[in-house]
């Protein structure tokens, strides 16, 4: 895909009301649709793919006609201005970068061979929103030696395993570190909800049983950040044989916490949860400023956008998410509760809170861990997002920790 050139590293930039489109009308026997939403290209039941459509131009208006910004080019173009893709330079792309650094590993068998379909016209989808053939492809970043104890560092919602690209290098000094993106997350599989992946929380817990088993891990310590954590909890409280250590990143460890702050709820509504999910900034850029102090550089915010940026799918899968959380979390974080504070839970437990968080307040953490008997360390210019705000100061953190 062509896009506006960026001059001087700058992010190209055109105001949704000044934006002309031009689409040719497709042949009657195309079974493929688009439309200009609000300044971006929206299709309906994404990802569609637009390289069977005839060759379609954006420019802003009183531009040169001949500067013509293109939307119809491969996803390996680049990162991606437009909705299916592209790139804002001809300069390395750090979301390669970091897809270079990670593998693919198959775990959690698809549940459906069916492929999926938008639900309002029934049109087959791009190959962005359908599953894998028999089992999910996990994007996994491993550092370390396997000889080395494990460490799965898990990201929250919403986010990536490239939250963790700062602590990896230090945990994977005496570990080995393995950060994974969730299924529906960065780059790994991003099916259209009931196709084979139903985003239950349950459905969760079940397939990161599946992927510790695909990474040959024995005995492992698990680190995870946020909204994923009763997730996590209840994976560990079933194999509670395999767990060497348990460390919560600003957890949802309160009732007055189960419900989601309005910035995720907001992917949630009917049509205008869809219509903001394929929005990149709002669902990647606001979901992780909104919560804390963390500030995102431009190269770190391509990353976060580049699974909006090449496909649909990871809106639908935001949409999907952001309902289950809303009708489960609830449900989750007193199971959480329960087996954390239970006398029978024997595991060495951690939480670690940033006390900036915006989203998650503060009130009550502190009761929890004394009844509980947990360890508590506070992060005083840490928010939400742990990971970003502290960076290397909690991969030795981490080290630290497990080194007890």
């Amino acid at each position: 895909m062509a896009a506006i050139p960026a001059s001087g590293g700058t992010t190209p930039f055109v105001r949704p009301h000044s934006l002309l489109c031009i689409i040719p009308s497709p042949s009657a026997n195309q079974s493929q649709l688009c439309l200009r939403m609000f300044g971006k290209a929206v299709g309906l039941g994404h990802g569609i793919s637009l390289r069977r459509l005839p060759r379609l131009g954006c420019r802003a208006r009183g531009s040169d006609p001949q500067e013509e910004y293109l939307i119809d080019a491969p996803v390996s173009a680049g990162d991606g201005f437009s909705f299916t893709g592209g790139k804002y330079s001809d300069g390395p792309s750090p979301s390669d970068e970091w897809f270079k650094q990670g593998k693919m590993v198959n775990a959690f068998p698809v549940k459906s061979q069916e492929k999926a379909k938008d639900p309002i016209f029934g049109l087959t989808m791009g190959a962005g929103s359908q599953a894998s053939d028999s089992v999910f492809r996990w994007f996994c970043v491993e550092s370390g030696s396997v000889d080395n104890p494990p460490v799965l560092l898990i990201h929250g919602f919403p986010s990536q395993a490239y939250s963790y690209r700062k602590a990896i290098p230090i945990l994977s000094k005496a570990h080995r570190a393995v950060a994974f993106d969730w299924i529906g997350f960065g780059f790994s599989d991003k099916p259209q909800p009931g196709y084979g992946f139903n985003y239950t929380l349950d459905e969760y817990v079940s397939s990161l049983e599946s992927l510790v088993d695909a990474l040959a891990i024995n005995k492992v310590s698990l680190v995870v950040q946020g909204y994923f954590s009763p997730v996590v909890v209840k994976y560990a409280s079933k194999h509670r044989e395999k767990l060497n250590h348990l460390i919560l990143l600003n957890p949802p460890l309160t009732m007055e916490h189960a419900k989601l702050p309005s910035s995720l709820s907001i992917f949630s509504n009917f049509l205008l949860g869809e219509i903001f999910s394929q929005d990149p900034l709002r669902a990647s850029d606001k979901a992780l400023t909104s919560c804390g102090p963390y500030k995102m550089k431009e190269d770190d915010a391509m990353v976060y956008r580049r699974p909006y940026l090449t496909s649909g799918s990871s809106g639908f899968a935001l949409n999907a998410i952001s309902r289950t959380m809303g009708k489960q979390l609830k449900g989750y974080v007193e199971e959480m509760r329960m087996i954390l504070k239970g006398e029978d839970w024997k595991p060495k437990t951690t939480i670690c809170w940033g006390q900036r968080d915006r989203w998650l307040k503060s009130d009550g953490v502190a009761e929890f861990c004394d009844e509980s008997n947990h360890k508590l360390i506070e992060l005083p210019t840490a928010g939400h997002h742990v990971q970003e705000d502290y960076g290397e100061d909690l991969g030795r953190l981490i080290a630290d920790i497990l080194r007890r």
